[in-house]
C-alpha cells in the first residue's frame, strides 16, 4: 500500500507538471494542416465515417482509426480547439503511464524516471501541442498496449493475449503506420532479456505482425505519393543520398534528445552532396558506434538493445520512405516521438545503474538531481509550448530560428491575409517566392491576395508563375478563373475552369466557378447542371444552392428556384447574396413585399452594390413607392451602371 501511495503521488505530480507545461498550448487554436485532420463537413455524417474507412483520399492520410477518433471528437465539441488539445494531453499522459508499466514488466530500472522524462521532454511538445499529431499520441498508446499484451502472451502462451496484442497492433498501424516497427522491437527486447532468440518460440509468432506492418506501410507509402504529394524532384534521391540523410538525421535526433535547444517547428532542409567528404561522417560514425556496441554485447546487451530500439523505431523517418515533409525538411521533432520514449527509457536505465554504483552519500543526491532535471524539462516544454498559443506566433518563431524557411513565409502570409492584413501577407509571399522560385503555392496565394485587391494584371502574372512551377496545379487554374470572372472576362474564366476540371474533376468549387462563368455569359441552362454537380459533391455548399436558385428563377423555374434559395438560407442565414437572389426570385413571382424584405436583409448583411439598389428600386416602383425607388436608382447609378439581376 505504501508503494501504491508513492506511485500515485508520483503519477499525480507528473500529470500536474504536464498540465502546467502545456497550459499555453491548451489555449491555442489550430495550426497548419489541422483543418485537414479535424473532420471536414462532408465527412461528419455516418456516411462520412464509412468513407473514412472505405475511401483512401477522403482524409489527408489513410489512418481510419485516427480519423474515426477525430469524427467522434467533432461530435463532442465541434470546431473548438480546446477539446482536441485536452485529448492529446490525456493520450500523452496515458502513453507515459503505459511506458512505465512496460518498463516495469521488462524489469528495466528507472521506469518512473523514464516516464517523467518522456512526459516533460521538450521534443514531445510538437506532437502534444499540435492537434494533427494526435496520430502520434494515439498510435503510441496502442503500440504500448500491444507490446504489453504480447509480453503477457509470451509469458503464458495464451492465445487470447496474442489475439488482443495483434488487434491492438492493427489499431496502432491504422492510427499511424510508423508503429510497424513494433514486432522488431519486441524481438530486440526478448533478446535483451534472454540473450538469444529461437525461431519457433520467438520469431514465428511475430511473422503475421511483420506481414501486417509491411502491408500497411506499403499502403501508407502509396497514399503519400498519390494523395499527399510525396513525389517529384524533391524525392529524387539515390541510395547514397538516402544513407547520408539517415546518418545525419539519427545523430540530429540523438542531439535534440540529449540537449533540447533551438527546437523549431520547421528545421532547414539540408543540401545533400555525395561528393562532400564530411557528410559521410554521419553514417560512418553511426555504423561505427553500432559495431562497437555489438562487439561489447558480451559485457552488456543493454546498450546494444537500446541503440537498436531507438534507431529501429526511427527507421521509417530516416529517409528510406518518402513522406511529404521532406519537401522542406528531412527532420521534425514529431518524427521521433515514439523513439524518444525508448531513448529516454534507455537514458533513465543507464542513470539508475550508475547511481547504484555510487557511494551511498552521493546516491542520496540522485533523487534531487532527477527532480531538478524534470523541473528544468517542464520549464523548457512550457516555453516551447508558448509558440503554439497562436498560429502567427508559431510561424514567426520559425522565422526567428530559420529565416530561410520559404514554407513559414508562405504560411505566415496565409495567416496575415486571413486576418485582414494583405499588405503584410504580400511581403511574405514574395519572400517565399524569392527563397524558392519553384514553390507554386506561394504564387497562387500571392495571386489570391492581388485578385482580392482587384489588381488583376498582377494576379494573372502570379497565377501564371504557379502554373510554370507546376503545370498540373488545379487550384491555380481555378483561382485564375475566379479572378477573371470577377474582372468580367467570362469566356477566359470558363477556359481556366475547364482546365481545372481536366486536372481535378472532383472539386465542387471548380464546377461552381464554371457554372458562374457560363451564367455570366448568358448561358444559364448550361450553368444549371454544373451547379447541381457542385451540390452533389458538397451538399452543404450554400453559395451553390443560392446561385442554382437564381439560375432556375432566371430560367422560369420559380418554385424550384425558391426552394434552392430557401435551402441556401437555411445553411447560411447570413448570406447576403442568397437574400438578394431570394428577393429577385420573389419579385419574379410577384411577391413584392417579401422581395423588398429580402433585399433589405441583403443590404443589412453585405456591402452595398449597384445591382442590389437597382433591384430594390424596381420592387419599390412596383409597390408604388416611387420616391424611395428614385433614391435607390440614383444610388445604383452612383455605384456603377446598373445591370438587371444580381451579379454572381
Amino acid at each position: 500500500m505504501r508503494r501504491f501511495g508513492y506511485s500515485l503521488v508520483v503519477a499525480l505530480g507528473i500529470a500536474l507538471l504536464v498540465l502546467w507545461a502545456y497550459w499555453p498550448a491548451l489555449h491555442g487554436g489550430f495550426v497548419w494542416d489541422d483543418d485537414a485532420h479535424v473532420t471536414r463537413p462532408e465527412l461528419r455524417s455516418v456516411a462520412g465515417l464509412v468513407r473514412i474507412w472505405s475511401e483512401p483520399g477522403a482524409t489527408q492520410q489513410y489512418y481510419p482509426v485516427l480519423h474515426s477518433a477525430f469524427w467522434v471528437e467533432h461530435r463532442l465539441w465541434g470546431d473548438a480547439a480546446l477539446g482536441y488539445h485536452l485529448v492529446n494531453v490525456a493520450l500523452h499522459l496515458l502513453a507515459c503511464a503505459l511506458l512505465y508499466r512496460l518498463l516495469r514488466r521488462l524489469s528495466v530500472p528507472g521506469a518512473a524516471f523514464a516516464a517523467a522524462l518522456f512526459a516533460l521532454h521538450p521534443v514531445c511538445v510538437e506532437t502534444v501541442a499540435w492537434v494533427s499529431e494526435q496520430k502520434n499520441t494515439l498510435s503510441t498508446v496502442f503500440y504500448l498496449l500491444a507490446a504489453l499484451a504480447y509480453l503477457r502472451f509470451d509469458a503464458g502462451r495464451r492465445v487470447g493475449w496474442y489475439l488482443a496484442g495483434f488487434a491492438l497492433f492493427a489499431l496502432a498501424l491504422l492510427s499511424k503506420s510508423v508503429t510497424a516497427t513494433l514486432p522488431a522491437a519486441i524481438l530486440v527486447a526478448l533478446w535483451w532479456r534472454r540473450g538469444r532468440l529461437t525461431l519457433r518460440s520467438d520469431v514465428l509468432p511475430l511473422v503475421p505482425w511483420f506481414a501486417l506492418g509491411a502491408g500497411v506501410g506499403l499502403v501508407t507509402a502509396w497514399v503519400e505519393r498519390t494523395y499527399v504529394g510525396a513525389r517529384g524532384e524533391a524525392f529524387a534521391m539515390g541510395a547514397l543520398e538516402r544513407l547520408l540523410v539517415a546518418g545525419r538525421a539519427t545523430w540530429f535526433y540523438v542531439g535534440k534528445l540529449a540537449w533540447p535547444s533551438d527546437l523549431v517547428f520547421l528545421y532547414p532542409r539540408w543540401s545533400l552532396d555525395t561528393g562532400s567528404v564530411w557528410q559521410y561522417l554521419f553514417p560512418l560514425t553511426l555504423c561505427a558506434a553500432l559495431l562497437a556496441l555489438f562487439l561489447l554485447r558480451g559485457q552488456s546487451r543493454g546498450a546494444l538493445a537500446a541503440a537498436l530500439l531507438y534507431v529501429g523505431t526511427l527507421f521509417p523517418a530516416l529517409g528510406f520512405v518518402d513522406v511529404y515533409p521532406f519537401v522542406f525538411s528531412f527532420v521534425a521533432d514529431h518524427f521521433q516521438y515514439l523513439a524518444a520514449a525508448l531513448g529516454v527509457a534507455a537514458a533513465a536505465a543507464g542513470a539508475s545503474l550508475l547511481v547504484a554504483k555510487l557511494p551511498s552519500r552521493a546516491a542520496r543526491l540522485a533523487p534531487v538531481a532527477a527532480l531538478l532535471l524534470v523541473a528544468l524539462l517542464a520549464f523548457l516544454s512550457r516555453r516551447q509550448c508558448a509558440n503554439y498559443a497562436d498560429v502567427e506566433v508559431l510561424y514567426r518563431s520559425v522565422l526567428e530560428r530559420n529565416p530561410a524557411s520559404w514554407l513559414a513565409h508562405d504560411n505566415l502570409g496565409v495567416v496575415l491575409a486571413q486576418r485582414g492584413r494583405p499588405d503584410e501577407a504580400l511581403v511574405h509571399y514574395r519572400e517565399a517566392i524569392r527563397l524558392n522560385p519553384a514553390y507554386p503555392e506561394a504564387y497562387n496565394n500571392l495571386g489570391n491576395v492581388l485578385a482580392k485587391a482587384r489588381r488583376f494584371g498582377e494576379a494573372e502574372e502570379a497565377y501564371a508563375g504557379a502554373l510554370r512551377a507546376r503545370a498540373s496545379f488545379a487550384a491555380a487554374e481555378y483561382n485564375w478563373g475566379y479572378a477573371l470572372n470577377q474582372e468580367g472576362r467570362y469566356a477566359q474564366a470558363e477556359q481556366h475552369f475547364l482546365s481545372a476540371l481536366r486536372l481535378k474533376a472532383d472539386l465542387a468549387e471548380v464546377h461552381f466557378g464554371l457554372a458562374n462563368a457560363r451564367a455570366n455569359l448568358g448561358r444559364v441552362p448550361e450553368a444549371v447542371p454544373e451547379y447541381r454537380q457542385a451540390i452533389a459533391m458538397k451538399p452543404e455548399f450554400a453559395d451553390a444552392h443560392a446561385n442554382l436558385g437564381l439560375a432556375l428563377a432566371e430560367s422560369g423555374s420559380l418554385q424550384e428556384g425558391l426552394a434552392e434559395l430557401e435551402e441556401a438560407l437555411r445553411l447560411q442565414p447570413g448570406n447576403a447574396e442568397a437574400h438578394a437572389y431570394y428577393g429577385f426570385a420573389l419579385s419574379e413571382s410577384g411577391r413584392f413585399d417579401q422581395a423588398l424584405a429580402e433585399y433589405e436583409a441583403a443590404l443589412a448583411r453585405g456591402p452595398a452594390s449597384a445591382d442590389l439598389h437597382y433591384q430594390m428600386g424596381v420592387v419599390l416602383h412596383k409597390l408604388g413607392r416611387d420616391g424611395e425607388a428614385s433614391t435607390h436608382f440614383a444610388e445604383a447609378r452612383r455605384l456603377e451602371s446598373a445591370v438587371p439581376g444580381p451579379r454572381r
